[in-house]
């Protein structure tokens, strides 16, 4: 198996940082399918890890992974180290995304967590060659509140929200495709989507899986969908009776436990994975 490491999004300090926090690692009391969630909190250092696929069944595509944890903490095994694992063993190159938590005073609770997002997606494209992986074929998975700050990601890619610091600000940050969990916070009024979210046809195909029963953030996903298909952006939703919220990869006994699969097939039928030899 390959070593993974961290790699440092801002080795020089993150934007508007003033202070290094001590970063925490704790199980959380949520159980899910009989395990406990991990949750990493206090990260003033965001960075990323690379998962890379198997050198003989890799078919090209890499997604970063943001996980979710309402912007105060990450569930990172959860919706972070179990995704990438899953998805590197149907040959799809994975890069885990740390950002910022908790939310920031005086800030939108999205601003450090998209700065982050923008800065994997360039460090992710401008490393393609290094890394072996298709420059063109780089899309983001969110949960809950990772699948907000990636849909915003996913609307906000011709200008860097923050100060550029380097050449690696330039790199194009538009992501190829966008895969959303049960997304939280999207949803505005009247079914519109919320103003820090604006849909053109721009924006990268999108996928996004949804229970009926978690009834709280079910609009999100809703508006969204249909901000996406009035702008004309392919879309494809699937959504299921039950299973409410955060499940992640795990087998909870719900017929939603399939959705990696209705993933993968998504990704084939975009021409994101290329075929086994």
């Amino acid at each position: 198996m390959t070593q993974l490491h961290s790699i440092l999004l801002f080795p020089d300090g993150a934007p508007d940082e003033t202070e290094r926090l001590e970063e925490s690692e704790k199980l959380l009391g949520i159980k899910i399918a009989g395990t406990r969630v991990l949750g990493v909190s206090n990260v003033s250092e965001p960075s990323i890890t690379f998962y890379p696929a198997p050198t003989d069944n890799n078919l090209g595509a890499t997604i970063i992974v943001v996980p979710g944890g309402g912007y105060n903490v990450l569930a990172y095994n959860l919706e972070g180290t179990e995704v990438c694992e899953r998805f590197n063993r149907y040959g799809i190159n994975c890069v885990l995304l740390k950002y910022r938590v908790p939310r920031r005073d005086g800030l939108p609770k999205h601003t450090p967590p998209l700065q982050d997002l923008q800065r994997a997606i360039a460090f992710t494209r401008a490393n393609a060659k290094e890394w072996d992986i298709d420059e063109n074929k780089i899309g983001i998975m969110g949960f809950s509140a990772g699948a907000h700050v990636a849909a915003i990601a996913s609307n906000n890619f011709e200008e860097v929200s923050y100060p550029p610091i380097d050449a690696l600000d330039k790199t194009n940050m538009r992501p190829d495709f966008c895969v959303l969990l049960y997304p939280a916070y999207l949803d505005g009024e009247n079914f519109s989507v919320v103003p820090e979210i604006s849909v053109t046809d721009k924006t990268p195909p999108t996928f996004i899986v949804q229970t009926q029963d978690d009834y709280k953030l079910i609009n999100s996903s809703l508006f969204y969908y249909y901000a996406l298909k009035e702008s004309k952006v392919p879309v494809a939703m699937h959504l299921y009776p039950t299973g409410y919220h955060g499940y992640g990869v795990r087998k909870t006994g719900h017929l939603v436990n399939e959705w990696p699969l209705r993933a993968l097939n998504w990704l084939r039928d975009s021409g994101m994975l290329r075929k086994k030899k």
